[in-house]
């Protein structure tokens, strides 16, 4: 399903100077079935009570998801994904540490690509469900 000649080295260089990087997410495995990236639970990520922001969860999310698309699609140069709708259910909170986000394709077609992102902590609780839908357009 997913393209994985393309290395976390390559992602990884991709993210610096957007987002990605302010918040400090790193990709930490690509495999055919599955991409997964970590992010701190630190002051970029954290709400004022000192719980992960749900927000900074649905980055990771989204962000895996997009990439994700990278690496689904036949021709990455032909063609791209947009975000149609992203929903979230916060599960647990998460104070400190890491929480890594695993996303699967639950649906890869020609125009529309659906993605589960789990996320969970250090000590795999579930922390946030996720779903993305991707329109995929022409470049």
């Amino acid at each position: 399903m997913f393209n994985t000649s393309i290395s976390l080295d390559t992602l990884n260089s991709m993210s610096k100077g957007n987002m990605i990087e302010h918040l400090g997410i790193e990709f930490t495995e690509i495999q055919p079935g599955f991409i997964k990236a970590k992010m701190p639970v630190d002051h970029r990520t954290k709400q004022p009570l000192g719980l992960l922001h749900g927000g900074a969860s649905v980055v990771l999310a989204e962000t895996l998801g997009s990439v994700a698309v990278v690496l689904a699609v036949k021709d990455p140069k032909a063609e791209t994904g947009v975000g149609v709708e992203i929903n979230a259910n916060h599960l647990k909170s998460a104070r400190g540490g890491y929480v890594i986000g695993t996303c699967i394709p639950l649906r890869i077609g020609r125009k529309i690509h659906v993605y589960e992102i789990k996320i969970h902590d250090e000590e795999e609780n579930l922390i946030c469900a996720s779903r993305l839908t991707v329109a995929i357009i022409p470049l």
